[in-house]
């Protein structure tokens, strides 16, 4: 499975009041779940910043990680921006026969 970091950025109409932020993650997760089972979520952070929170999750496919950014721009009226990553300790395998003589 491929690891993913998504950003996302709520609309200023997505919410209510802070309460419906828990609403609104519970639509989003659900459908989430219920679209693509096989995603597995790894770690979820609010953010202070440019972006209100950071997902860390593994997906089969960049395919199944697009569903999950449409899912969650269509129930957050929200921005994403979906990133592949790998781990650094499979990095430095990756790089380890590049290195020079």
């Amino acid at each position: 499975m491929q690891m993913f970091v998504m950003l996302t950025r709520l609309s200023p109409d997505a919410l209510s009041s802070p309460g419906s932020m828990k609403k609104l993650e519970r639509q989003a997760t659900d459908q989430v779940r219920n679209k693509c089972p096989k995603v597995d979520w790894v770690q979820n952070f609010a953010v202070l910043g440019g972006c209100d929170y950071l997902d860390i999750f593994r997906a089969p496919d960049i395919e199944t990680a697009m569903q999950v950014s449409a899912i969650v721009r269509s129930f957050g009226h929200a921005t994403t921006e979906i990133w592949p990553v790998t781990e650094w300790s499979r990095f430095k395998e990756l790089i380890k026969d590049l290195e020079g003589g």
